[in-house]
């Protein structure tokens, strides 16, 4: 049985940038006479994308061509659809150190020590206007959204070049490594399982019966769903991504038909970008072997900050081509007593007295008190888990 046509990453090469054999010992051994640049959570996640292929055709961090043009653009230099700077920034006493063409040592701030993780040519260094990002990538120059504090926080000099993985950050190490699927595992996975089309979906919250509406309809016309919820950095008031993952774990083998479903992690880290991030998410599954990506309602939002649908509609602003993955768009999902189950609001007639919506707040003080939560909102045994890890929280 012939193997089945997997679709491309994103421009057309799987990019792989982790150093093996007599190369790593070399690089690990000089990498200790360079200097050294500790990296954020951020771009940490973005080191580990880089070196396994999910952030193709990147080979490492952005100079000032595809950042410019990522910035104004949402495409790189070459015409690529991109619509978020991967960027390495350090403070300007630092930059005053390392010229361009000079290798720099990577570096993890760990628990055990400052641990080398990579290392970087640095091909260009140049400065970069903060607020113009913000107002591009984020929609908004207020530090009160996440993504724009974090901007706000960090260097003002951009190195940019090509990077090599030497070793897995402790944070990949600890942090799911049974579910931390590369690009190349997941694709060999999806022919191994004869998929030809494959759904991904991501997600920063856990499970809820609106999500697995969403992630079933779509497995109806798809042969297989790769669940891959993210795992990086995310906002203190999020919950937490063991928690998360132990959601979709206790509900996979009762309520998911094994044989057509992968959990794996994300270890991208969220940046709040709204609909620029909801792309950004579609174009990276497609690295992992995803021919469709699921979109929802103010997908990779936070606040006010985007308009419900803004999400949705900045695929229209791309050639269908060019972006090679096919979304699937879904509207708000809740469940109707008058419907007696799961429904969308393109598909319930019905007004909002008969729906089960709890907010984000209701949710937490319900969890707080230690009340389960209603079962047309989420599964028992999420609620379970939900409720242990605030209880202890709490505690």
């Amino acid at each position: 049985m012939p193997e089945p046509i997997q679709i491309a990453p994103h421009g057309g090469t799987l990019v792989d940038r982790t150093l093996r054999g007599d190369g790593l010992i070399d690089a690990t051994e000089n990498a200790t006479r360079l200097v050294h640049v500790t990296l954020s959570d951020q771009n940490l996640a973005d080191l580990e994308m880089i070196a396994n292929g999910g952030l193709s055709p990147l080979t490492g961090f952005m100079g000032r061509a595809d950042y410019e043009s990522v910035v104004n653009h949402m495409h790189l230099a070459n015409g690529l659809p991109w619509t978020l700077p991967i960027t390495l920034a350090v403070d300007t006493t630092l930059g005053a150190s390392i010229k361009e063409g000079d290798e720099i040592a990577l570096v993890e701030r760990a628990a055990s020590g400052n641990r080398i993780v990579g290392v970087m040519e640095v091909t260009e260094k140049y400065s970069y206007d903060k607020t113009v990002e913000a107002e591009k990538v984020f929609r908004t120059t207020e530090d009160k959204h996440p993504g724009v504090a974090q901007l706000y926080q960090q260097g003002e000099v951009l190195l940019g070049g090509p990077v090599w993985a030497l070793q897995e950050s402790e944070r990949a190490k600890s942090d799911f490594p049974e579910l931390r699927y590369t690009p190349a595992q997941t694709r060999a996975f999806f022919a191994e399982k004869g998929w030809r089309r494959i759904v991904g979906f991501q997600t920063r919250n856990p499970i809820h019966r609106a999500h697995e509406y969403i992630q079933k309809t779509a497995l109806e016309v798809v042969d297989g769903l790769f669940l891959h919820p993210l795992v990086g950095q995310t906002k203190g008031d999020d919950v937490a991504a063991d928690v998360r993952v132990e959601s979709y774990r206790v509900i996979l083998n009762d309520y998911y038909p094994m044989n057509r479903v992968l959990l794996g992690v994300f270890p991208a880290a969220m940046r709040y970008a709204g609909p620029r991030e909801a792309f950004f998410h579609a174009i990276t599954r497609k690295n992992y072997g995803c021919t469709h990506f699921i979109v929802g309602r103010d997908a990779a939002g936070v606040g006010k900050y985007y308009g419900t649908y803004d999400a949705h509609h900045i695929f229209d602003e791309f050639d269908p081509q060019q972006v090679g993955i096919t979304p699937l768009f879904f509207d708000h999902t809740f469940y109707c007593k008058r419907c007696g189950g799961i429904v969308s609001a393109k598909t319930c007639p019905h007004d909002a007295s008969n729906h089960v919506i709890l907010s984000g707040t209701q949710v937490r003080e319900k969890l707080t008190k230690g009340e389960p939560l209603p079962v047309e909102f989420t599964r028992p045994e999420v609620s379970a888990v939900l409720m242990r890890a605030y209880q202890n929280t709490k505690a």
